[in-house]
C-alpha cells in the first residue's frame, strides 16, 4: 500500500467531493427541479465554465491513461489522437452553433429532441435516443477504468467485490453530488481538474526525459524495442499496413466526438454563440497537452515500467503503465497529486456522460411514451433516478465484465454514435434525407457495422469476436463478395459502416420522394439557426 499517495489523493478527493456538493449553490436558479437547470446549468455558463467543462468531458481519465499505453503498446498509431482532435473543432464549429441557436429557441435538451423537432417523428428520436444510451453507457464504464488504474497503483489490488469496494464507495459519492447539484457538480470540479492535470504533465514531459538522456534517446530507445517484436503494425513510425487506419480512425473519431450526447450537453448549457465559437478556437490547446501526454508511452519504455497484473483476471493491466510510471520515478507525494488528477478526471466526464444520458432517457423515452404530460418537477426527478442507474450500470461493466472488453465496447460505441451523423448532424443543413432513408440507413450502418466488428478478433486471441475496430480488408465482404482479399492492411469499421448509412439513406430518400411519401413536420424555422442570446424570437430556454 502507498500510504503518502493515498492520503494526498484522498485530501484532493474530498476537496472536489465538497465542491460536488457546494455547487448546487453555484449560479443556481430558482430551483434545481427543472431539467433546464439540472441537465444544463440553467444554460448561462460563460466562455471560462464551458472551457473547462467540455474539455473536462472530451479529454477522460481513460484518455490519460490510454493513449499513453496505447503508444507503449503500438507505437505510432497511438498518435492518431493528436490529428483527430486538430481537425475535430474547425469541422463542429459552425453546426454546434447552429445547434445551440434552434436548441436554445425550441428548449431542446438532447440531440433526439432536435431531431423530433426537424422531422417531426418520435420513431425516429427513440433510435437516436437509444442509440445515444447505449453508446455512452460502455464509455462511462472507461473512466472507471482509469480510475481503478490509479487504485490498483496505489495498492488497492485485490480480487472479488472487496477489490472493486474503493471504486464502489468512489461513485456513490459521485451520485449524491451528481444527483443533487446536476451539471453544476462536474462543472466547477473541472477546474480542479484541468489544473491538476496541466501541472503534473507539464513537469513530467520536462522533468522525466532528462533522467533518460533527452528525447533522441527516449526515440532510439522505443524503435530499437518495437524491431524486436513480430508485430508488423508497431513502431515510432507508421507503416503500409496501418496508415489507412490511422486516418479514417482519426477522421471518424472527429466526426464521431460531438455527436456523443454528453459532448452536446456542455455546448446547450453555454449561454451564447459567441461563447462557443470561442471556445473551439480555444480548446485545441487540450491536444498540446494531450501531445506531451501521449510521448509518454515512449518515456515508460526507457524507465522500464511493467504494467501491474489484475488480480482479478490474472493479466497485466497495460493501462497502469502512467500511474506506474508517476509512482516510480516521482516523490511520494507529487505522485499522489498525479493519482488525483486522473482519478478526479474520470469523475467529471463520468457526471456529465450520465446527465446526458439521464437526460435522453427523460425527454426522448419517459415523456414521449411512458408520461406525457410530465411537468418540469417530474421531468427534473426522473432524470435524476436514471442517472442513479447509468452509474451503477457502468460500475456492474467493470465488476462483471474484463475491463478489456469493456474497452472494446466503446469502440463500438464510437461506431453505433457515428451512424446517427445523418440524422442529428447533416440535418442541421438540409431537410433533403426522407424519414425513412435516415431509418433504413441507420439499419443498414448499423447492421454492417456490427458484422464486421463480429469478424474481429482481440489482440491477445483470447475473444475471436469484438476484439477491436480495426478491420483488415481482406475481411471486407459484400455478401460474400471480397473485393480486397490477401490485403493486410486495416481500416476503421465506423468509416465504412457510416459510408454504407450515407449511400443508403440517399437510395431510399430518392425512392421515397420519386414515390412522393409524407416525409413528416419540420418544427424549425431558418430564423431558429441564427437565433442568439439577444434574438427577439427567442423564447424562454424553460419553455418547450
Amino acid at each position: 500500500m502507498q500510504w503518502t499517495e493515498l492520503v494526498v489523493f484522498s485530501a484532493l478527493f474530498l476537496l472536489v467531493t465538497v465542491l460536488g456538493f457546494v455547487a448546487a449553490k453555484w449560479q443556481a436558479g430558482d430551483t434545481l427541479e427543472h431539467l433546464d437547470e439540472w441537465g444544463l446549468g440553467g444554460r448561462k455558463f460563460g466562455s471560462w465554465i464551458t472551457w473547462f467543462l467540455v474539455g473536462g468531458d472530451l479529454y477522460t481519465a481513460y484518455t490519460f491513461v490510454a493513449v499513453p499505453a496505447l503508444v507503449f503498446g503500438a507505437g505510432a498509431l497511438g498518435f492518431y489522437a493528436l490529428p483527430y482532435t486538430v481537425v475535430l473543432y474547425p469541422l463542429v464549429f459552425l453546426p454546434l452553433v447552429r445547434m445551440w441557436s434552434v436548441s436554445r429557441v425550441h428548449g431542446y435538451v438532447t440531440p433526439a429532441d432536435f431531431v423530433r423537432g426537424r422531422y417531426g417523428s418520435h420513431w425516429l428520436a427513440l433510435i437516436i435516443a437509444i442509440t445515444g444510451i447505449i453508446a455512452t453507457m460502455p464509455y462511462i464504464a472507461l473512466q472507471l477504468v482509469g480510475l481503478e488504474a490509479v487504485l490498483r497503483t496505489m495498492g488497492l489490488n485485490g480480487s472479488g467485490f472487496l477489490g472493486h469496494l474503493p471504486l464502489f464507495i468512489a461513485f456513490v459519492i459521485l451520485a449524491l453530488y451528481t444527483y443533487q447539484s446536476g451539471l453544476r457538480a462536474p462543472a466547477l470540479i473541472a477546474f480542479v481538474k484541468d489544473t491538476l492535470i496541466y501541472l503534473v504533465i507539464l513537469v513530467a514531459v520536462i522533468y522525466l526525459p532528462s533522467k533518460f538522456g533527452g528525447w533522441s534517446a527516449i526515440f532510439d530507445g522505443a524503435q530499437a524495442r518495437f524491431e524486436a517484436t513480430p508485430a508488423k503494425s508497431d513502431g515510432i513510425l507508421l507503416n503500409g499496413n496501418n496508415q489507412l487506419q490511422y486516418a479514417t480512425l482519426a477522421l471518424g473519431s472527429a466526426l464521431a466526438l460531438f455527436l456523443y450526447p454528453h459532448s452536446l450537453t456542455g455546448i446547450l448549457a453555454s449561454r451564447g454563440r459567441n461563447v462557443i465559437k470561442r471556445n473551439m478556437v480555444a480548446l485545441p490547446a487540450y491536444s498540446l497537452l494531450l501531445g506531451l501526454l501521449a510521448m509518454l508511452g515512449f518515456v515508460a519504455m526507457s524507465a522500464g515500467v511493467k504494467p501491474i497484473t489484475n488480480q482479478a483476471t490474472g493479466r497485466p493491466d497495460t493501462n497502469t503503465i502512467v500511474p506506474v510510471l508517476f509512482g516510480q520515478e516521482f516523490p511520494s507525494w507529487f505522485a499522489g497529486i498525479a493519482f488525483a488528477a486522473i482519478g478526479i478526471g474520470a469523475l467529471v466526464p463520468a457526471a456529465i456522460m450520465s446527465i446526458a444520458a439521464a437526460n435522453l432517457w427523460t425527454r426522448n423515452i419517459y415523456k414521449e411514451y411512458l408520461k406525457k404530460d410530465a411537468t418540469p418537477a417530474q421531468e427534473a426527478k426522473q432524470a435524476k433516478l436514471a442517472s442513479l442507474v447509468v452509474k451503477f450500470g457502468a460500475v456492474a461493466f467493470i465488476v462483471f465484465i474484463d475491463p478489456q472488453f469493456s474497452i472494446d465496447l466503446q469502440l463500438i460505441g464510437g461506431v453505433m454514435i457515428l451512424q446517427t451523423l445523418p440524422a442529428v448532424a447533416i440535418a442541421l443543413y438540409t431537410r433533403w434525407f426522407h424519414i425513412w432513408g435516415l431509418v433504413a440507413g441507420w439499419v443498414v450502418g448499423m447492421g454492417w457495422g456490427m458484422y464486421l466488428l463480429y469478424q474481429i478478433p482481440s489482440a491477445d486471441g483470447k475473444r475471436p469476436h469484438f476484439g477491436g475496430s480495426a478491420l483488415a480488408l481482406d475481411k471486407l465482404s459484400l455478401l460474400g463478395w471480397h473485393p480486397l482479399a490477401g490485403s493486410t492492411v486495416q481500416i476503421y469499421v465506423g468509416v465504412v459502416a457510416v459510408v454504407a448509412n450515407l449511400l443508403v439513406a440517399v437510395v431510399v430518400t430518392l425512392i421515397a420522394r420519386k414515390l412522393r411519401v409524407f416525409n413528416g413536420t419540420d418544427q424549425t424555422k431558418a430564423d431558429d439557426y441564427h437565433a442568439d442570446e439577444d434574438s427577439p424570437n427567442l423564447r424562454p430556454a424553460a419553455t418547450h
